[in-house]
């Protein structure tokens, strides 16, 4: 068991093995502490027409209980920062890494005006535990939290008859609908009890190394490592974010110009590699002797069909086929569609993680 710095906090890098852990999330359960990601919470009765003029997607028609994805942009239409927002009625409740709270308040206090909203940091009030895999709802209902069927992006307050105190909390259910999780919302006080009964009742701990390799096997880009201030949001492929048919925010303009005029020259996608290669992030693709696009992320680990190194990076479009090979070093690789979870990544009971 070690600590190291992640997405903005410390937190536990492994409690054991870290791809028995991995292996937890997609095949049993896993829980792990997410409190490297910060809440912030608007009031005020202007913050729905605000908080839509500032963000990518539809926070207008957004109803209580639900939440959406989306970036917040520059005028230039460069992405500062992503988040979750969630709408729970009296308040909108914004997620992020702790890393990028400080730079999307600092901008929200920028563009507040005549408006009547306030914008509070309010993650030392409230933090949360992730439980993931098929049988995630099984344990939540074991252990006295009575979640039900519930939609991806939705919010609720379960009745709570558990063996840890009767913690007051919420529950979110993750956004990715085929591969189950849920974030459960608790005052800081209450998550080690909490903890301890998820654990107590099957849960394996799931530490930061194998929540990357979880990450980057989903194909899901990270803020501030695979998208940067300098990324467009086409570019990153991520369209869940982007509302079209909303009113006017902060970019729309490059971003509705984009969109008429025809797609961006990069895309942001998948790559595989055979054994542990050389690649790490930063390495420049090649292509027909071109530089054609660069890695962001990587990791390797050991699957039923041996040792495979699986990056994230971007790409020129007309390059980024699935199937086609690169060259990324010394190496060779192949362009894959992103999610990169395909049986073939499956990894061996026996596997060991090396993270990059």
């Amino acid at each position: 068991m070690g600590s190291s710095e992640y997405r903005g906090a410390v937190t536990t890098a492994r409690f054991a093995d870290p791809q028995q852990e991995f292996s937890a999330l997609g095949e049993s359960c896993g829980v792990y502490d997410l409190g490297f990601r910060a809440r912030i919470s608007l009031t005020g009765g202007d913050r729905v027409r605000w908080m839509n003029g500032m963000v990518t997607n539809n926070i207008r028609d957004l109803e209580a209980g639900r939440g959406v994805y989306a970036f917040l942009l520059n005028p230039q239409g460069r992405i500062l920062g992503d988040m979750y927002v969630y709408n729970r009625g009296e308040a909108l409740e914004l997620e992020t890494d702790r890393s990028q709270a400080e730079k999307i308040i600092a901008t929200f206090d920028h563009f507040i005006i005549m408006d009547d909203v306030e914008v509070k940091n309010i993650s030392d009030e409230q933090t949360a535990l992730g439980v993931a895999g098929p049988r995630s709802r099984e344990l939540l209902n074991k252990v006295g939290i009575q979640v039900p069927e519930m939609q991806p992006l939705q919010v609720m307050t379960p009745q709570c008859v558990c063996d840890c105190g009767c913690v007051e909390c919420t529950v979110i259910r993750g956004e990715d609908a085929p591969q189950e999780s849920y974030e459960v919302w608790l005052a800081p006080k209450d998550v080690y009890k909490t903890w301890q009964v998820l654990v107590a009742a099957g849960a394996t701990p799931v530490g930061s190394e194998a929540l990357e390799l979880q990450r980057i096997t989903a194909g899901i880009p990270l803020y501030g490592v695979d998208i940067r201030e300098r990324d467009l949001p086409q570019e990153t492929e991520q369209m869940r974010a982007l509302n079209f048919n909303k009113g006017c925010y902060v970019g729309q303009e490059i971003v509705e110009r984009i969109r008429s005029r025809g797609s961006v020259h990069r895309k942001f996608t998948g790559f595989v590699a055979e054994g542990e290669a050389a690649i790490a992030p930063g390495a420049k693709i090649i292509s027909a002797e071109k530089e054609v696009g660069e890695i962001t992320s990587v990791a390797t680990l050991r699957t039923s069909a041996g040792e495979r190194t699986v990056a994230l990076g971007y790409i020129r479009r007309e390059v980024g086929v699935p199937g086609r090979e690169v060259t990324v070093g010394t190496s060779k690789a192949t362009v894959i569609q992103l999610p990169l979870g395909s049986a073939a990544l499956q990894p061996a009971d026996d596997a060991v993680l090396h993270k990059v």
